[in-house]
């Protein structure tokens, strides 16, 4: 006995395949998206309750008509022989993947769609079972969004350059200061100072510059921060070389890892530049960035006249290298002094951001 349950009614229905029993029908008119069931003439067969509400037609308006009502004009040119084109080679996969979809209400409204397509051979001919899901309050999601981050990378690019300026009239200011002292140690302190200011705005105009307010190249940052240090110190270039170990591919730092890294390399280099090359002793500083297994390493050094045999940088007086574990502090990371001929300073640290929680 057929115990099948009639779900539609229209001039096509004697067309339904043999489905077995009504679970087919029953699937589809409690599914959550709208499902048009459409013949290979493009005829709809079967719709639910959801098509007929999404669309704005009575299931009796739509069974038995082209599914190009459903197509918004301008498209109804194309959608025959886009229909025939997957005919030709059916499988289930999204309608127009790529392209924007759209289809039309009873009332001649458009809205964007996604369609997934399933073909159903029955034996009696090819039927297509279409999903469609209205996708509006998603484009207009993602719209808020996109307007959201625009205007938060605006916003962003605007602080990053302000910031920037701001160090730099910092910079200025100490400059005018230290040509106007004549004490040369007043001279010495002041210039240092604009050096450590020059590594913190040098952190924002690498940001500004390539619009990824995340990240610093570490390895492109230390090259620019290395010719800053060139200028500081011409007077004593000829005799020293600074040179730069970059790493064989990039290695990036959040803006909060940067600046003490920065300022790290900036210490340890001036400290060399100032101490490590007594005229007329000629020489060479390196910088070196290396990354392996989660840790990033720098080392910083130099084959200068070395470190003094007593040498402890928890009793030294001088403020950069008191700086200097207050910074790989920040980094999270441990120092290390190399036994060397001359100073040889390792620094590892964590290659992603890392948090120290309390016990």
């Amino acid at each position: 006995m057929d115990t099948r349950t009639d779900l539609t009614s229209g001039p096509d229905d004697a067309s339904m395949p043999q489905m077995s029993d009504d679970a087919f029908r029953r699937v589809v008119e409690y599914a959550p998206s709208a499902m048009v069931l459409v013949d290979g003439r493009g005829m709809i067969v079967l719709v639910n309750q959801q098509a007929e509400q999404l669309f704005g037609y009575p299931r009796s308006a739509l069974v038995g008509r082209s599914v190009d009502l459903l197509v918004p004009s301008a498209a109804r040119a194309h959608h025959a022989a886009f229909r025939h084109s997957f005919l030709t080679s059916p499988s289930p996969r999204p309608m127009g993947a790529g392209r924007d979809l759209f289809a039309c209400r009873a009332d001649g409204s458009e809205f964007p769609v996604e369609i997934g397509l399933n073909p159903m051979d029955t034996g009696r001919g090819m039927l297509v079972l279409a999903s469609i899901v209205d996708i509006t309050e998603r484009r207009r999601a993602q719209q808020v969004l996109e307007q959201a981050l625009q205007e938060k990378t605006v916003l962003l690019n605007e602080v990053h350059h302000r910031v920037k300026n701001n160090l730099q009239v910092i910079t200025s200011l100490l400059n005018l200061q230290a040509n106007n002292a004549e004490d040369p140690r007043v001279r010495d302190i002041l210039n240092e100072s604009q050096n450590r200011v020059r590594a913190m705005a040098l952190t924002h105009q690498l940001l500004y510059e390539r619009k990824d307010f995340s990240r610093v190249d570490l390895g492109d940052y230390i090259n620019r921060l290395s010719q800053l240090l060139r200028g500081t110190y011409r007077s004593g270039s000829d005799r020293v070389e600074l040179r730069l170990d970059r790493p064989a591919s990039p290695v990036y730092l959040d803006l909060e890892r940067a600046v003490p890294c920065g300022l790290l390399v900036n210490e340890l280099v001036t400290n060399a530049f100032k101490h490590a090359f007594p005229e007329p002793r000629q020489g060479d500083i390196t910088v070196a960035v290396s990354s392996r297994d989660g840790q990033v390493t720098l080392v910083v050094r130099d084959n200068g006249v070395g470190l003094p045999p007593d040498f402890d940088l928890a009793t030294v007086k001088s403020l950069g290298l008191q700086l200097v574990p207050l910074l790989v502090d920040q980094l999270h990371g441990a120092l290390r002094i190399e036994p060397d001929s001359g100073a040889h300073y390792r620094i590892t640290f964590p290659s992603a951001p890392t948090s120290r929680g309390t016990p």
